[in-house]
């Protein structure tokens, strides 16, 4: 039988990070690729950090940042009176960070295929740098907002290794779906777990169908050549 709680906190989980990155990878993919700074690259690298880092070294680490002894950790708990590790906060905020290039690698890839021209017009018609963005870089980006935000729930929804080691497995508070299925076999309740699985796996086809529907309507109603 699906944990129908762990599903929903997963969703919840996967909506909120897909909704924060858009906020954080907008700015930070728009400075990758505009930027003219030499360090421009080690930013980069940063960002990108979390696609070859294990999963177990970035939630150890986070453990660490998360933990009571640390200054993050100590100032979270003052002020809420609750630890951040092993809390649903701590899973948004390490979500967050361990999606990051997930979400600002396709925003920063659609920036960058946006013809200068369009640019340099803008420029000389004297519309500011916001303007600009919000009228002309974001409606020719849109399918590469799309891909980013989808690739970022999607990711949040399978995410196992980070989601155990910084927020344990509490039910109702920390415990995702994936690590109901990881537990599940552990039991040895395969047929659970099959279901589990089977439902998520359907999820996530239905979820890239709506993607690549999307983008090719998109598409469609603006042709860019």
């Amino acid at each position: 039988m699906i944990d129908w709680q762990a599903m929903r906190l997963t969703l919840e989980l996967a909506t909120i990070v897909a909704a924060a990155l858009l906020v954080i990878g907008l700015p930070v993919a728009w400075w990758i690729t505009f930027s003219k700074a030499r360090a421009r690259f080690l930013v980069e690298a940063i960002v990108g950090l979390p696609l070859i880092l294990p999963p177990t070294v970035l939630g150890f680490y986070l453990l660490v940042a998360f933990g009571s002894q640390s200054s993050l950790g100590r100032w979270y708990q003052s002020l809420t009176g609750r630890t951040l590790a092993f809390s649903f906060a701590g899973l948004v905020l390490g979500s967050i960070i361990y999606s990051l290039p997930f979400a600002v690698q396709p925003f920063a890839a659609s920036f960058a295929a946006v013809d200068e021209n369009l640019l340099a017009a803008s420029s000389i018609l004297g519309a500011s740098h916001w303007r600009t963005f919000w009228r002309i870089v974001v409606p020719l980006s849109i399918p590469g907002l799309i891909t980013g935000l989808v690739l970022t729930f999607a990711h949040t929804v399978g995410e196992f290794g980070v989601v155990l080691m910084i927020g344990g497995n509490i039910p109702g508070v920390t415990r995702t779906i994936s690590i109901d299925i990881y537990d599940r076999v552990q039991a040895g309740e395969y047929a659970a777990a099959n279901q589990t699985a089977l439902a998520l796996l359907l999820f996530s086809f239905l979820v890239l169908a709506f993607v690549y529907g999307a983008n090719r309507k998109i598409w469609a109603v603006y042709p860019f050549k």
